[in-house]
């Protein structure tokens, strides 16, 4: 028997468990793309990284304090504008239309009365964490699936007529223990269990008995996994629920290991179990502003945003050979570029090799909107995997920057920036 535990409405339920003015009131928590980053004067920038469960990006962050005009409001040209998105909506806010993703400035017309509340991501990352580790401490195998989410499988520990009150007792404890109000869902199956929840959902819990029962009128969007385009081909042979795609075998066979996954999924016959996360396969980092035509400020940002990257490499002890760039103009214009170097990893090697691919891609007289930096293809650091005619000097060059990062790791990551940041 699989339990899929879900934080409800997690930012918010985080904030209201430090908060409890909050409680009880139409509230979101807003985030906005974080720029100050850019800043030229120090910010004392930190990593938030050290829950490498909770399958979110690493979150760079200081420790002043956020308020709402201070994050949220920009003044430009003696107007002032509310910038960013609904991160996670209350279910009061929600039912005045307040959803995630929504602009806040439009939250706050649906629901003028809305508490906005900035986003705090370290408080998130360790509240997950200490959660993660409640369940595990109450649950033998668990899976965390999402920084809120979190599997169990029980199967062999609790009989199957015992799970439904367990998991009320559960639900409960990580209450009292967390003021988190949590939503579980039962089933034989794993991703059975995690639809179920849906139908939990705020502060229950729900058990599935008769999955084909449950699965019939389910609409196909509501199934974790099936995205925008699969429901357009779905569609395209009248498939709009789980119940059809269980009359539809022989159509999901014909689509090989893809569809027969989704149709063994959805019916609770794909037997998979609790998984542990694999190591990390990449490094990114990505940031959306206002036009840029400047191209010096444009490379001085890749540069910038380099530095965090290789904060996060040194950190994770990694070598990566692989580079990626991608730059979002206006009008939908995206131009990218892909470069693998067998080389051993440092900040000087990386940003000139950013630097030439930057001169390569870059579209003169258009305003850049996004920018986007990742490393990946993670090589072991020997000499038959790394190439013999740099390995030497990138060595030193390596030690020289791990250095930096000692320094960087205690003091901030904009303790020491490099000409090209300027």
């Amino acid at each position: 028997m699989f339990l899929h535990i879900d934080i409800d409405s997690f930012f918010a339920s985080a904030e209201r468990s430090v908060d409890h003015k909050l409680k009880g009131i139409p509230m979101c928590v807003g985030s906005r793309s974080n720029l100050e980053i850019f800043n030229k004067k120090r910010t004392h920038i930190r990593l938030m990284n050290d829950n490498s469960g909770a399958f979110v990006a690493p979150v760079f962050y200081n420790d002043k304090k956020k308020t709402f005009a201070s994050y949220f409001v920009d003044e430009i040209e003696g107007k002032k504008k509310i910038r960013g998105i609904v991160t996670t909506a209350s279910y009061e806010a929600r039912v005045y239309g307040v959803k995630t993703a929504m602009p806040i400035s439009q939250a706050l017309q649906l629901c003028p009365q809305l508490t906005v509340v900035p986003s705090n991501y370290p408080l998130y990352h360790k509240l997950s964490h200490k959660i993660h580790a409640f369940i595990f401490a109450h649950i033998p195998q668990v899976e965390q699936y999402s920084i809120d989410e979190f599997f169990g499988d029980v199967s062999g520990w609790k009989k199957d007529e015992e799970v439904y009150a367990f998991a009320q007792e559960l639900q409960a404890k990580i209450l009292e223990d967390f003021d988190i109000p949590v939503s579980i869902g039962i089933a034989k199956a794993k991703w059975i269990a995690k639809l179920a929840t849906e139908s939990a959902k705020p502060y229950g819990v729900y058990e599935v008995k008769d999955i084909d029962a449950y699965i019939e009128k389910i609409p196909i969007k509501e199934f974790p996994g099936i995205g925008k385009g699969f429901q357009k081909r779905l569609e395209a042979h009248y498939i709009s629920t789980l119940g059809d795609i269980k009359r539809h075998k022989t159509l999901f066979a014909s689509w090989k290991k893809p569809g027969i996954q989704l149709y063994r999924r959805v019916t609770g016959t794909d037997n998979e179990g609790i998984s542990s996360r694999g190591e990390r396969k990449s490094i990114g980092i990505s940031r959306t502003f206002d036009a840029i035509h400047d191209r010096d400020e444009i490379k001085r940002r890749i540069m910038i945003m380099a530095r965090h990257i290789i904060y996060m490499v040194m950190a994770m002890e990694v070598n990566p050979t692989s580079y990626y760039m991608k730059i979002g103009y206006e009008y939908g214009t995206k131009v990218k570029k892909t470069l693998t170097v067998d080389r051993v990893f440092s900040e000087t090697l990386f940003k000139s090799m950013l630097s030439e691919m930057y001169e390569e891609i870059v579209q003169p007289n258009k305003g850049a909107i996004k920018l986007t930096l990742n490393v990946s293809n993670f090589a072991s650091l020997n000499l038959k995997t790394l190439s013999l005619i740099d390995f030497n000097e990138d060595s030193k060059a390596k030690q020289l920057h791990q250095n930096i990062h000692a320094l960087r790791a205690r003091f901030g990551l904009d303790i020491i920036k490099t000409g090209n940041e300027f």
